[in-house]
């Protein structure tokens, strides 16, 4: 798999007229594992929303590249099409969408020139349900319809190892998880790490950074990266919390 790069620069951003992001500035490339920390109200959601194209977000500066190519205005169908992943902090629901009508859709809109057999499409999702602890029957119920947060966030890392991103953004992917989901949904982020994905794990606490090990790690305050560091520096935050760092 080839190198994908994404690059986040000197990146400002408002929500109604707030500004929430205040100059960011971040590259993570495949193969690598990168962790986005920061006390709640720093920005780390607004980050990952913006990186994806929600329209709620306005950019005021600042670009975000995909391997150089400038991505800052793009449809979030474009940025998926160049690799780019993320997986919901509260996913929403949608009735009268089917799990499997969407998974379909959007992995031929991905990779049109795949023509996958129906067939082999859906014993591949079903292989990757097993290994969430999804049951089947989940594929024919509509996207998000009176699941459980656990349940929410299974089908998000469902779509992750299904549409096959090259850069992944999890915004807290461990809230609503026991412990036994969060070890599986490790298993699955460490797979496609080994496949060369690079993720950016966005969190408040570092519960899943304890089984996927981050090379980086980035801390995030008032809409600024205030440190950059290693996993000393989210076991640090684990211990002490944020009080000790300014900026």
């Amino acid at each position: 798999m080839s190198e994908t790069v994404l690059e986040i620069k000197n990146l400002k951003a408002n929500v109604e007229d707030k500004e929430i992001l205040k100059g960011i500035n971040l590259t993570v490339k495949s193969g690598e594992i990168h962790a986005l920390m920061g006390p709640n109200g720093a920005g780390k959601s607004t980050l990952g929303e913006v990186l994806i194209g929600h329209p709620n977000y306005k950019i005021t500066s600042g670009k975000i590249l995909i391997n150089s190519r400038d991505i800052t205005n793009a449809a979030p169908e474009d940025r998926a099409k160049l690799g780019l992943f993320l997986a919901f902090q509260s996913p929403i629901s949608i009735s009268g969408v089917k799990i499997s009508s969407f998974l379909r859709m959007a992995y031929n809109n991905l990779y049109p020139e795949e023509k996958m057999p129906l067939k082999d499409f859906f014993n591949m999702v079903k292989a990757v349900m097993k290994d969430v602890d999804m049951d089947e029957s989940f594929i024919s119920r509509s996207i998000n319809d009176g699941f459980s947060g656990g349940e929410r966030k299974r089908f998000e890392i469902l779509q992750m190892v299904v549409l096959k991103p090259k850069i992944v953004i999890l915004d807290e992917i461990d809230s609503g998880l026991d412990v036994d989901a969060l070890k599986l949904v490790s298993a699955e982020i460490k797979k496609m790490h080994n496949q060369n994905v690079g993720f950016l794990i966005i969190t408040h606490y570092q519960r899943i950074l304890k089984d996927i090990k981050p090379e980086f790690v980035h801390v995030l305050k008032d809409g600024k990266i205030v440190m950059n560091g290693d996993k000393s520096t989210s076991d640090r935050i684990e211990d002490e919390g944020y009080d000790w760092i300014t900026g």
